[in-house]
């Protein structure tokens, strides 16, 4: 599988992804700048890490959805390379029209850094297939604008398509208010396109993959099998 990662100025997690992505395939991912304007050839999957591109200014993701490298990007996805954003990497995303939504200021306006509860919405997908439908994962998240929205008509158009890939939830899997984190709706933490070629998150799978983390900060391990479920899928 031959994978690459785009580089903003702001981005502070192409290394974590560049990690899991090595961890699960054995190959380093190419690391892209977003001035170029050519990717590798041959790419199964592209990969718009987490950061904060541009310092966040005007909307996040908003100018680095405007880098010259976003026109490949959005070429490569119309023809169904597979893209993965998280968290400012999904806001990117929205801003570039590859998925639908908005992320808004978090409901309690603050940053929020801790390990959240998902419940995986669609096992069936590239991505998220080493999933059980319903299962709950744990990943960290560290965002101040994750609040995701979408108005009535593309909600139900989401819900129609199973394009929901996973929800904010409690411990136990509930689907409350208080396993909300961010205020998104309807607890939407990730959404496919309509094709599921291209994922987006704000929780930050990449760093639930490292054995390090549980030893001694009492990570999760969770993330790793959306890596392996992409390896799987893309490796064939």
């Amino acid at each position: 599988m031959k994978s690459a990662i785009v580089v903003f100025p702001g981005s502070n997690r192409e290394n974590d992804a560049a990690d899991a992505l090595e961890r699960a395939s054995g190959s380093r991912p190419a690391l892209v700048w977003h001035k170029d304007s050519v990717l590798p050839d041959g790419l199964d999957l592209i990969v718009l890490p987490g950061g904060f591109s541009y310092g966040d200014y005007l909307r996040c993701g908003a100018m680095a959805a405007r880098s010259p490298i976003m026109r490949e990007v959005i070429a490569r996805a119309d023809k169904g390379t597979a893209v993965v954003g998280v968290c400012n990497g999904f806001q990117i995303l929205c801003e570039a029209g590859l998925l639908p939504g908005v992320l808004l200021s978090n409901a309690g306006l603050k940053f929020i850094c801790r390990d959240v509860h998902l419940k995986v919405a669609n096992s069936q997908t590239m991505f998220t297939h080493r999933y059980s439908a319903g299962q709950v994962v744990r990943f960290p998240v560290a965002h101040h604008d994750g609040n995701y929205f979408a108005d009535p008509d593309t909600l139900k158009r989401l819900e129609d398509g199973d394009q929901v890939a996973f929800r904010y939830c409690t411990p136990d899997g509930d689907e409350t208010v208080e396993g909300n984190p961010n205020g998104s709706i309807a607890n939407i933490a990730g959404v496919f396109n309509a094709t599921k070629t291209v994922l987006g998150l704000m929780p930050h799978p990449e760093n639930a993959t490292d054995p390090a983390t549980v030893s001694a900060l009492g990570g999760s391990l969770d993330g790793q099998a959306m890596f392996d479920a992409i390896v799987d899928a893309l490796s064939k």
